[in-house]
């Protein structure tokens, strides 16, 4: 069983207030003259579900096109993480991390409408990356646009994936997906020189 838990792309969907919008357009059409369709886009990275490279939160790190692909492939846990406060703290997850996989998805908050940005969405505490960390955790996706609160300059959850060598999958959709363990497939796309990646992330079973 296949379970897409990636965002759909499509013109008028919300990104990060500031960041460059998702755009679509036709290069060539069929027609009298022309055999094929060939479409073109523009995006910013972090449109949608992606993959941060160390390059968007660190000096000199590595680009997406760089990154080992080990963490983005393998078993996984999903854990509904949802609560009321603006950070998921450690206490809110540590019940569900015993011999858990070194992959976690973390549900912080109910659909939306994908054309609204989120504002104020739920978002990781430093200390929560750091548990994750000292459980092994290669990777941490979530289903919201950042593992920091959008109004952060310090970036401190970023950080703690910095220091523990942990990857980041941000803008998932987990809300029609069962908590528990699945096989992760999330390969960023080779993109050699930019800060983020595309992904088209699904969950195997």
């Amino acid at each position: 069983m296949i379970i897409d838990i990636s965002q759909g792309l499509s013109p008028g969907m919300a990104g990060f207030p500031g960041d460059a919008p998702y755009t679509e357009d036709w290069t060539f059409r069929i027609g009298p003259g022309c055999p094929v369709n060939v479409s073109r886009l523009s995006l910013s990275v972090h449109c949608g579900t992606h993959a941060d490279a160390p390059l968007h939160y660190e000096p000199g790190g590595a680009a997406a096109g760089s990154l080992e692909l080990e963490p983005y492939l393998g078993p996984c846990r999903v854990i509904d993480a949802r609560g009321p406060g603006p950070l998921c703290m450690p206490e809110d997850i540590a019940h569900a991390l015993a011999a858990a996989p070194p992959r976690i998805l973390l549900r912080l908050m109910d659909r939306t409408d994908p054309k609204c940005w989120p504002a104020g969405f739920r978002a990781l505490a430093a200390d929560t990356v750091d548990l994750l960390a000292s459980q092994g955790a290669l990777l941490v996706g979530i289903d919201t646009p950042s593992v920091d609160p959008e109004t952060s300059k310090a970036l401190e959850a970023h950080q703690a994936c910095r220091r523990a060598g942990m990857r980041i999958l941000e803008n998932l959709v987990l809300e029609h997906v069962e908590p528990g363990d699945y096989e992760l497939i999330a390969l960023p796309l080779k993109l050699e020189n930019l800060d983020a990646a595309p992904v088209r992330a699904v969950l195997r079973r």
